[in-house]
């Protein structure tokens, strides 16, 4: 597409065309649903970018997720990457106030468990990141400070406010796309295609909400509440590992115990097939020295060089009846990540027990692609006898 006004060319799907169509006709919201990878959040922030920069006069939009560390690991990065900019030593942006000026529409970004800025300055434009993370009456409270124009976009895990409140009034437009949009347009590459329809057969659920956008539910989750906070703890520090490699990422999770609280934060979440040499490096990085580390049971290969590498390696508990325990274990306690730890938060909203087609019954077999960081913070928090022992059960599984 190329704008007459701007003279600059970005390609994009019909959610653009759905945006543009609802903000001329005067429509008070629009709301994008759909499945992973279908361009909801892209749109939006090339829309937001070509409203800034042509607009007649001053004009204030917000851009909000569920955190800071959200929206820098998502938005902020994708708003660059459409700009063709850097955010580094880039006049235009303040990395203290989170903030882009250069053109009469100013976008500011920040996280809706911001209290001071939720409950902030009017502004013109709202865009919600992922508006099922946010609670109704956070949401409310910015849409009220909007004048002009809200925009929401959302993975269809389960019906919540949006539903509920806006969907169907007639101020407010809706679209629906999958990943089949982006790639008509030739906005994704195949390969994303081919990872997203492999899970066709091998997990339904996943693939009715992310592959073709239709209004699920999650249930059977493995672990089904936690609460975000914004740094550990004081408190004696023990860490899981889940060792990765090929497909699978290595992740490593620091954990306190505070009485009947766990409180981890993810250290290491990378899928670049790290080796055990390569583990004790960024481990080092970290400053690990003394503290206990219970990795995976089933490489004690692994565990032997780390221990070597002088790392505190301790054996994690392992056998028959291993994993129950351990998950058993980790729902004995409320559970806390921090904000920062968004592959592992990710993870956690989505690791669930897998259903039997026959019967409809919830099987003890697990959806192994969400399964890392819930791995690594279980090899711990079962293994660990440093904390408070005869917690009682919070949850049930």
């Amino acid at each position: 597409m190329t704008t007459a006004t701007t003279q600059i060319d970005i390609r994009t799907t019909r959610v653009f065309t759905d945006l543009l169509r609802a903000w001329d006709q005067g429509k008070r919201r629009c709301l994008l649903e759909g499945g992973t990878s279908s361009s909801k959040t892209w749109t939006a922030l090339q829309f937001l970018s070509i409203v800034a920069r042509e607009a007649k006069s001053p004009m204030q939009i917000s851009v909000v997720s569920e955190s800071l560390p959200h929206l820098k690991r998502g938005v902020i990065r994708d708003w660059f990457r459409i700009l063709g900019e850097s955010p580094d030593n880039n006049p235009y942006w303040s990395k203290t106030e989170f903030t882009y000026h250069r053109w009469p529409g100013v976008v500011e970004f920040f996280g809706a468990d911001d209290a001071s800025k939720v409950r902030g300055p009017r502004r013109d434009i709202l865009f919600i990141n992922e508006g099922n993370n946010i609670p109704w009456e956070t949401a409310r409270g910015l849409d009220i400070r909007t004048s002009r124009y809200t925009i929401v976009d959302w993975n269809p895990v389960g019906e919540f406010w949006a539903h509920e409140y806006w969907l169907g009034e007639p101020g407010t437009a809706y679209s629906h796309s999958t990943y089949l949009d982006a790639l008509e347009d030739g906005v994704i590459p195949q390969q994303i295609v081919t990872d997203i329809e492999a899970y066709r057969d091998k997990d339904p659920n996943w693939w009715n909400i992310y592959g073709l956008g239709l209004v699920g539910k999650i249930e059977g989750l493995v672990y089904p509440k936690f609460e975000q906070v914004d740094s550990l703890p004081l408190g004696a520090a023990f860490y899981g590992l889940d060792y990765g490699y090929s497909s699978d990422p290595t992740v490593l999770v620091k954990n306190v115990l505070i009485g009947d609280k766990l409180y981890s934060q993810q250290m290491v979440y990378d899928a670049t097939g790290l080796t055990n040499g390569q583990i004790a490096q960024k481990m080092s990085l970290l400053g690990i020295k003394n503290e206990p580390i219970y990795p995976d049971p089933d490489e004690p290969k692994s565990a032997e060089e780390l221990r070597q590498a002088g790392y505190n390696i301790q054996e994690a508990v392992k056998g028959k009846g291993s994993v129950a325990f351990g998950i058993q274990r980790v729902n004995n306690y409320y559970q806390h990540w921090t904000k920062d730890s968004l592959d592992c938060i990710k993870e956690q909203r989505n690791f669930r027990y897998i259903k039997d087609r026959q019967t409809g019954l919830f099987t003890d077999r697990t959806t192994h692609q969400w399964s890392h960081g819930g791995d690594a913070r279980r090899y711990a928090v079962a293994s660990y006898r440093g904390g408070s022992s005869g917690v009682t059960r919070i949850y049930t599984v």
